[in-house]
Formats: structure tokens, C-alpha cells, sequence
């Protein structure tokens, strides 16, 4: 038992809202985007991620509140959506046919070897940019459920939706305060980016340095509401202005920087009852140590080691967020909860795309011990 809250799963309409972006991620596999003549294509979204895990692995109810654009691609991720089982809230947006408003594009290749994966956006005009207060009646998302219990057990939001612009961050608060009215669980994944914020900040007319203490100041606005958060030791230096040691001067797999600085996150943030991480030592773009960490109401718990062959990496620290979650949700012990997590966004790095390609079954055995041995 922990002391979050969790609503009874008889008692809800979802067991999962997530708030954020849809895009689509054009992947050429590990050929160099500048020889690429084919790309595949994946419907993705931070926040999106985890609702469809939790969904397509987990088999829970969830639902994503995002923006919608009427026109091909848009149709192209519906389709997506409808086909991992998540219950869409959309906020439509009509093409003009030339300019848009679009569905966000990011680029992402594998990379191979001692060659990094590259990642790089293409959000101009993106419809999410112009989500504001009031786009969602989230009194009628969160109407009561069937039990007289909140509509959603358990909503979430990230830093990459809540960097796509001023509107999107207000947006996150309002649903966070929505959400925590009805007794529902939030969660936060911090997931900073700073190419994003210095965006949103040179579009305000700010200096870099303005971005840094922008963003800072808006997650930690956000923070203030959240449960149980989801990021490193970086994250939470560069995010939530915190201070904490050096991230290079500690071991990748070592969990006590991030740890160490669980005294500051409580003492500015007393409403967090869990922060939680991946940890990863990078040896190649294809071989990666995989670890993960979880604090939790004053304790810490970390998962094993495993030693992974990775074939896509993104979409690996979403996959770990919706084990966690499923855990937590479920009632699991913290040990079990994190090794669900750390098992799941194991598995994700060994399949094209980000959202899960797995059955609950193929993930606990995982998380047990399992191996790689052949299934007959």
C-alpha cells in the first residue's frame, strides 16, 4: 500500500486521461535522412504514448484529450487511435488546404553503431499550439462514474506538450486542477526538452537564458499539482530548477544523484508522493544498459540491470511510464510496479515505433526473470 489515492477501477468511466499532442514520427530506419527515399510511419505523442500502452499492453481504459486536424494525415492518426483503443476528446481544427493548421512531424532516425540516433521537428503552425483554457469541458470528462467515483482514475501531461506554447501550459493546469477536483491521481513527466522552450521563448521575443528561467518557472507552477513524477536527475535540475550533483560525475546505472536530490523536490514540492526515472548507460546506439528507479512516499526501490540489444530506443522511457502506472493502478506492490515499468520500456526498444507491440503476459514474464530463450 502507498499513500496515493487511487480511485477504484469500478468506479470510472477511464482509468487513464493523458492531455497532449498527436503527431507523426517519420522513422527511415538507419539509413541517413539526407540518402532516405522511405520512411515508416508512426503515430506517437509523449503523453499519448502511455495511454495507448496502457491500453494496447495493459488492457485499460484510456483516453487522450488532443487536437485534431480534419484532413488526411489527421484521419491517417484517428485511425491509429481508434486502433490502440484509446478514447479520443478532440478539439477540431479545419486544413485551409495550404498552410494548415498541421499535425505536428517528427523526424527521428535509428541511428546504427557509434552513429547517435537524430531527432529534429517540424511543428510550425501546429493545431496542439493553439489548445488553450477552455477548449476541453473537462466537467463533463470528469463527471462522476457509475459508483459515484471520479469519471478518471489517473490523468497525465508532460513538458513536451507543455512547451508547444503559452496556451498549451495554462491548459495543463486547468486540467490538473479539474482532475485533482474529481480525486483522480496526476501525474507529470518532465520530459525536458530545451530546443522546444527556446522555441516558444524566441517566439515571445526571450534570450535563451529567459527560456531556461521561463521553463523552469512554468513546470514548476505545474509541479505544484502533480502526485507522482516522471523524470532524471537532468530533468529535474534543468526543469525544475533544482539543485543537485553533477550528472556526469556519477555512474549512469547509479541511482544516487538521483536520489540525493529527493530531499529538494519534497521540500519545494510537499504534494509529490513518487518520482520515478529510467537509467541508461549508453554503449552504442544498439547496446544499452537499462536500469530504473522509484521513489516513493520516502523510499527508494530500484529494478536489475538487463543488458539490452536495442533496435528503436524512442518511445522506451513512455513504455517504462505505462508499466509503472499499470502497477501502481493495479495495486502492485513499488517493486513490482517498477519492474512492470522497467520490463515494458525494455521490451519497446526491440520494435520499430513507439507504442507497445506486447501482450501483459510476454511483459510480467519479463519482469520475473524471463529470458530470450525461444517460445515453443
Amino acid at each position: 500500500m502507498t499513500n496515493l489515492s487511487i480511485p477504484a477501477a469500478t468506479s470510472a468511466a477511464h482509468d487513464f486521461l493523458a492531455l497532449g499532442a498527436l503527431v507523426t514520427r517519420l522513422d527511415p530506419g538507419i539509413i541517413p535522412f539526407a540518402e532516405a527515399n522511405e520512411y515508416l510511419l508512426h503515430v506517437s505523442g509523449g503523453e499519448y504514448n502511455v495511454a495507448a500502452n496502457l491500453s494496447a499492453c495493459f488492457g485499460m481504459r484510456t483516453a487522450i484529450a488532443s487536437a485534431m486536424v480534419n484532413y488526411p494525415i489527421g484521419r491517417r492518426i484517428e485511425y491509429a487511435v481508434q486502433k490502440a483503443g484509446v478514447t479520443p476528446y478532440y478539439q477540431r481544427f479545419e486544413h485551409d488546404g495550404v498552410r494548415g493548421p498541421n499535425m505536428a512531424i517528427v523526424w527521428s532516425d535509428r541511428g546504427q553503431g557509434v552513429r547517435a540516433p537524430v531527432v529534429f521537428y517540424n511543428r510550425s503552425n501546429e493545431a496542439a499550439q493553439r489548445l488553450k483554457p477552455g477548449s476541453f469541458n473537462w466537467s463533463d470528462i470528469f463527471a462522476k462514474g457509475p459508483s459515484g467515483g471520479p469519471g478518471i482514475r489517473w490523468f497525465h501531461s508532460g513538458g513536451i506538450f507543455s512547451a508547444l506554447s503559452p496556451t498549451t501550459s495554462e491548459l495543463v493546469i486547468e486540467a490538473m486542477q479539474a482532475a485533482k477536483k474529481a480525486g483522480a491521481v496526476v501525474s507529470f513527466d518532465l520530459n525536458y526538452r530545451a530546443k522546444l522552450w527556446a522555441v516558444a521563448a524566441e517566439e515571445q521575443g526571450l534570450s535563451a537564458a529567459q527560456a531556461d528561467e521561463g521553463a523552469a518557472k512554468t513546470l514548476r507552477k505545474i509541479a505544484g499539482y502533480v502526485d507522482v513524477l516522471v523524470g532524471n536527475e537532468e530533468d529535474l535540475q534543468k526543469g525544475l530548477g533544482l539543485k543537485g550533483q553533477d550528472v556526469e560525475s556519477k555512474g549512469k546505472l547509479d541511482p544516487s544523484a538521483f536520489l540525493d536530490m529527493m530531499e529538494n523536490v519534497i521540500k519545494d514540492f510537499p504534494n509529490i508522493k513518487a518520482v520515478a526515472t529510467t537509467l541508461r548507460e549508453v554503449h552504442s546506439t544498439n547496446r544499452h544498459s537499462w536500469s530504473a528507479v522509484l521513489w516513493l512516499d520516502g523510499k527508494s526501490y530500484q529494478a536489475p540491470v538487463a543488458e539490452l540489444d536495442v533496435y528503436d530506443r524512442v518511445g522506451g522511457g513512455d513504455g517504462f511510464a505505462a508499466g509503472l502506472f499499470y502497477g501502481l493502478l493495479s495495486g502492485k506492490s513499488p517493486e513490482e510496479a517498477l519492474c512492470l515499468g522497467w520490463a515494458h520500456g525494455a521490451l519497446l526498444t526491440t520494435t520499430p515505433g513507439d507504442t507497445s507491440m506486447f501482450s501483459m503476459d510476454q511483459v510480467e514474464a519479463f519482469a520475473k526473470g524471463g529470458s530470450a530463450r525461444i517460445q515453443r
